[in-house]
């Protein structure tokens, strides 16, 4: 139930952000590793913005791949690589990097007259 805090701390920014103005579309960016379910995201969205300048927008999601860095190197590469193997010196010798992020990309609003 971690996608209740995080789908809060969304909100939290898209009506910051909106100041007041009717928000009709949200883009994230949720890293694979990041373990957030869309769908769980989505579905206290709905819940949370009822009643906000938030209510109905839809959510976009944009998945962010994981990367692993090597601890030989330093080379930042793509974790679906064979064996873990780093892409410039070989080792397997590698940490998660990338892809736990969850942000807002951008909002889209609607200037009501």
């Amino acid at each position: 139930m971690h996608e209740l805090s995080i789908t809060e701390a969304i909100l939290d920014v898209v009506l910051r952000h909106a100041a007041g103005s009717r928000v009709t579309d949200v883009h994230l960016t949720v890293g694979e590793l990041s373990s957030y379910v869309d769908d769980s995201i989505q579905l206290f969205w709905t819940e949370l913005s009822r009643g906000t300048p938030a209510e109905g927008a839809m959510l976009h999601f944009k998945k962010q791949p994981g990367t692993l860095l090597c601890l030989v190197c330093g080379n930042e590469y793509p974790m679906d690589t064979p064996d873990f193997q780093c892409s410039s010196c070989g080792s397997a010798q590698a940490a998660p990097h990338g892809g736990r992020e969850c942000y807002v990309d951008s909002i889209e609003v609607c200037a009501e007259t």
